[in-house]
């Protein structure tokens, strides 16, 4: 069997694309966080290694007593920690958490940057939530490399499905998706994540995307 070329995995991509916008027309994040970017800073931190639905249910506490990123920051470390502890790593996300929000307010006067290199700069934050915001806040081309992501990609052929590199992910993606097709189509592959590409027993026999895909194949 030939080589793929890149020209036809960018097809591919483009087609794998239309086909999740007709079966998720609405490409909302799966974060309920209601426009306000230091709520999604905060819940993208929570997030790691913990479901999106958890987070929503723990997030409706946490800024029920805390309705703003100033009233975070100056929040007893204490008790954002007993709020945030379903989620998990609860120390650890307390901590970056009220440390991310404190930069928000007294560094950049409660406006979220809009660069990668600054988001960078703030505690608990890395590239898949720095492209999250990139994304979600700003509109600008971003693949958030989720775990969602990386499976369902690698199994779509666009990579050795062993590669498991996020950011390695994130380069060739960015590079066979379309920028404006970027952040709606990382949101399309959670849905399908959770609906047919599941890590364990996938739908492949009522896959929609089996047309493009290799691992069907």
């Amino acid at each position: 069997m030939a080589r793929e070329t890149k020209k036809q995995k960018k097809e591919r991509a483009a087609r794998a694309v239309e086909l999740l916008k007709n079966i998720y027309p609405s490409s909302e994040c799966a974060l309920e966080y209601g426009g306000e970017a230091w709520k999604l800073l905060v819940m993208g931190r929570l997030s790691a290694q913990c479901t999106d639905a958890r987070v929503n249910i723990v997030c409706r506490t946490l800024f029920q007593k805390y309705p703003s990123a100033e009233a975070l920051a100056e929040a007893p470390l204490s008790d954002i920690e007993e709020i945030v502890r379903p989620c998990g790593l609860f120390r650890t996300k307390a901590e970056s958490i009220k440390a991310a929000c404190a930069k928000l307010c007294y560094e950049y006067n409660g406006v979220l940057p809009s660069t990668m290199e600054e988001l960078l700069t703030f505690p608990g934050v890395g590239r898949k939530i720095a492209n999250l915001l990139l994304g979600d806040i700003y509109k600008m081309p971003a693949i958030v490399a989720d775990t969602h992501c990386i499976r369902i990609c690698g199994r779509l052929g666009f990579y050795p499905t062993t590669l498991k590199d996020p950011h390695k992910v994130e380069i060739i993606m960015s590079e066979l998706v379309e920028p404006i097709e970027q952040s709606d189509f990382c949101h399309r592959t959670v849905m399908f994540g959770r609906e047919y590409c599941m890590a364990r027993s996938p739908k492949c026999s009522d896959c929609p995307l089996g047309e493009i895909c290799k691992e069907k194949s």
